[in-house]
């Protein structure tokens, strides 16, 4: 994996500051834990519904990784393609990653 968004992700999810699922995901964003949410290209307009409208809800930031769901599960070890990211440190440099 030579991708650095997706290596960094690994690491955040290694440091157990990532939440992997969509229903999780707006768990996390509706308990305040989330900073950021991430989401793949390819997620389902289904998955994002209810997720979305939590952050608009609890002013959570959304972003698009720009990747596919498959490089994005093969990146964490696990079938997703919502994520949360729950430390301002690793939000920051995920968003400051994806910007560029």
């Amino acid at each position: 994996m030579n991708d650095r968004v997706l290596s960094f992700l690994g690491l955040c999810r290694r440091a157990k500051k990532l939440v992997i699922g969509a229903e999780t995901t707006e768990a996390s964003v509706r308990e305040g834990k989330s900073l950021l949410v991430l989401y793949a290209e390819d997620a389902s307009p289904n998955s994002l519904k209810r997720v979305r409208r939590a952050c608009e809800e609890h002013g959570v930031p959304m972003l698009c990784v720009n990747r596919g769901k498959e490089p994005l599960s093969l990146a964490l070890g696990r079938l997703s393609a919502v994520l949360s990211v729950e430390d301002k440190g690793f939000a920051d440099k995920l968003r400051q990653m994806i910007d560029d």
